[in-house]
């Protein structure tokens, strides 16, 4: 799945009153398959997605949007795997639609045609993401695992603009593209974009699996980073109404981001099996979250142990207890610390003040090397997947 822009969102609505110091999940994202035609080697895709249960069908979907709608829930993103593999997908457009979400598309753009957007604009659809791996048609197709991405993701491009969206883009960079940024904005004003996400890889998933070969340099990113300024002063000068949005990885920040707005205060992410999530990359941690197949919306979201499990600040361990930064950052990323640290309730490594910072540097440390020739990509496909599990 690629990197999610998020998009001005309709109105709430009525929405129900929420419990004290519990938030609305204002934004659903609905994971709606792992199936995939791609096999980037950065998806944030669970690493065992091809051992996940069956999909939920479209009138669970159905029934899970309406839930989160009397929720509070004001927008929606239909995502993936690729989520234009659903034969149903027009048809949850069209429910979203009526239910008053804020609909958007989040896709690699490989399965759309001409006739699927006019599908999903008449079904409502409001906004629509096409993500790229590279402005290089070879670098595009080697790490999409298709000798016709690249072509199929510009026509589609193309496509969407025709049918009077947002042309909005989603390159997610790394070492084999970040030193082609100008070539990559280059592309995005060619092709009339409103939007451009210029997301650094972040190292969850599959990533995880190939930083050694993914993570940049800090030269590269301070190189790709003025040049994005510099072409950001030439599109205002010049009128352009182009906004590009430069995101940096956290192994290169000394304090952690807040994640996802805190956990379990914004979003909410339900998988195509329909295990709910406080964000995406939560599947990995040793918590037992609740299904939308066993529970309501209502439950899951107030009361289960998974979604109050880092609520609030009682969890926190030194240094985050004491620090006036945590209301700020909620102690950064959950995934990440589990991952880096084997316990999800440590500060996040990224954190300077983390007794585990030291890992972040040593990753910085093995970034400068030459990428590892005998250590080549794993991508994400159904064998390496039932092949490694969960890492």
């Amino acid at each position: 799945m690629s990197e999610l822009t998020l998009s001005p969102a309709a109105s709430t609505g009525s929405a129900t009153t929420a419990a004290p110091n519990v938030g609305l999940p204002l934004w659903l994202l609905a994971e709606v398959t792992y199936r995939c035609p791609l096999q980037c080697p950065y998806c944030s895709n669970p690493v065992d997605f091809a051992r996940q249960g069956n999909e939920l069908s479209t009138q669970d979907w159905i029934r899970v949007m309406t839930e989160a709608r009397a929720m509070g829930a004001a927008q929606i993103g239909f995502s993936g795997g690729e989520p234009l593999v659903r034969q149903d997908l027009a048809e949850l457009i069209g429910e979203a639609r009526k239910l008053g979400y804020y609909t958007n598309l989040i896709t690699s753009g490989i399965g759309l045609t001409e006739q699927k957007i006019a599908d999903f604009q008449r079904a409502g659809l409001d906004h629509i993401q096409i993500s790229f791996q590279s402005s290089d048609e070879q670098v595009n197709n080697m790490l999409a695992g298709s000798s016709k991405a690249f072509a199929q993701k510009l026509a589609m491009a193309r496509a969407v603009k025709a049918h009077g969206y947002p042309m909005v883009l989603n390159f997610v960079t790394h070492r084999y593209n970040i030193d082609d940024i100008d070539r990559i904005i280059e592309l995005c004003i060619a092709l009339e974009a409103d939007f451009v996400e210029l997301a650094t890889c972040q190292f969850y998933g599959w990533a995880k699996l190939n930083r050694a070969q993914l993570l940049p340099t800090r030269e590269q990113l301070e190189r790709a980073e003025r040049i994005t300024n510099e072409y950001r002063a030439k599109l205002e000068a010049s009128g352009n109404p182009c906004k590009l949005i430069f995101v940096t990885p956290d192994y290169y920040e000394e304090r952690p981001k807040a994640c996802m707005g805190g956990w379990g205060a914004i979003f909410l992410t339900v998988t195509p099996d329909g295990t709910a999530l406080p964000c995406h990359g939560a599947r990995q941690l040793p918590i037992q979250f609740p299904n939308v197949r066993d529970h309501d919306l209502r439950h899951i979201w107030y009361d289960s142990f998974g979604f109050n499990r880092f609520r609030g600040d009682a969890w926190m361990p030194e240094p985050c207890r004491s620090c006036d930064e945590k209301e700020k950052d909620f102690g950064g990323c959950r995934c990440q610390a589990f991952m880096l640290t084997g316990d999800a309730a440590n500060a996040d490594p990224v954190c300077g003040k983390s007794p585990e910072h030291r890992i972040i540097v040593q990753a910085r440390s093995e970034a400068a090397q030459p990428v590892p020739t005998t250590q080549p990509l794993i991508f994400r496909n159904d064998r390496n997947s039932r092949t490694l599990g969960n890492p």
